[in-house]
């Protein structure tokens, strides 16, 4: 009997323990990128709280380690540098907006962490004035992409097609227009990224 007992709770233990490995290795990731200083608060911490509550763990990378400012006052403090982001360690690269995204806009290391992210089939994900960085970097010629209402114009003229919905779908590619729709945004993303 006392055999009996041992070799049961001897496959019980296996079988967690094989449970937990498959488990770390099946656990999905995401990094947020912000701004060191002019995040949007609401549309950095609604997607990150969306993907968190669906079990994907986040990240957090800037080009600084040391505190992190939002627009509005949250800080946050950001794992990795953006130099320092490998996309392949990521199933989602996602770019969050406020004034401080601006810096993004053409610059050539987010550009190409963009490109690398939908060169190797990742979720990409952008809100506000953040499509501008995948606009920039031609990750979104002639891809169905929405932006903050004010950005429009910049968004076309880089043969996108602007569809002025607040969060928009195009193949892997997720963007919403701003902080009014970030909780529906992190939604989105975190249906798309435990799809794959």
């Amino acid at each position: 009997m006392k055999t009996v007992k041992f070799l049961v709770l001897a496959i019980a233990m296996a079988s967690f323990v094989f449970c937990g490995v498959a488990q770390a290795v099946t656990a999905k990731k995401a990094v947020l990128i912000i701004a060191h200083e002019g995040f949007q608060d609401d549309e950095f911490a609604l997607p990150k709280a969306a993907l968190e509550k669906n079990g994907i763990e986040v990240d957090v990378a800037s080009t600084e380690l040391t505190d992190a400012i939002g627009m509005n006052g949250s800080h946050t403090q950001p794992d990795i540098l953006l130099k320092d982001v490998n996309v392949m360690s990521y199933d989602a690269v996602i770019f969050i907006g406020g004034s401080g995204a601006q810096v993004y806009i053409g610059d050539p290391l987010a550009g190409k962490v963009a490109q690398d992210a939908i060169a190797t089939n990742k979720v990409v994900g952008a809100i506000c004035i953040a499509p501008m960085i995948l606009a920039k970097a031609g990750v979104l010629k002639d891809k169905k992409a929405t932006v903050y209402p004010a950005q429009s114009q910049n968004l076309a003229a880089c043969s996108v097609n602007y569809t002025a919905k607040p969060v928009e779908i195009d193949g892997n590619i997720i963007t919403a227009d701003g902080p009014g729709s970030a909780a529906e945004f992190g939604e989105v993303l975190s249906k798309e990224i435990l799809s794959r």
